[in-house]
């Protein structure tokens, strides 16, 4: 779950940003293993996505699944510990991030979709 607050999208809804800080999550170091090992993990992360001026569209009515919405640049800045193995690790900052895909728009799914 999203907690309010947390994800901020502007009013065109061409630039968002999420910022998640501490969340509990686990770790499985030798999954598929049977019975592997969990470990508790936190992580917080914040990631920004702007939109471009290209649109886009992927559709697939035999999945029931669409996107519009635009290219998008996308940026993330992440810190992970996991208590049980002394380990931390930091991304380094938003500003040095950079990807080569990103979208921001609408999906729809399932029961959702329709043509």
């Amino acid at each position: 779950m999203v907690p309010t607050n947390a994800l901020v999208v502007t009013g065109d809804g061409r630039h968002a940003i999420l910022t998640m800080r501490d969340l509990a999550v686990i770790d499985q170091p030798r999954w598929p293993a049977h019975n592997a090992e969990t470990l508790a993990v936190r992580i917080s992360f914040r990631a920004e996505w702007t939109a471009t001026d290209e649109r886009v569209v992927y559709d697939d009515p035999a999945k029931l699944f669409r996107v519009t919405g635009w290219l998008a640049t996308a940026r993330l800045e992440a810190e992970v510990e996991v208590p049980a193995l002394g380990f931390t690790w930091r991304s380094d900052p938003l500003e040095s991030s950079s990807t080569s895909f990103g979208v921001i728009g609408e999906e729809v799914n399932g029961r959702y979709y329709s043509p």
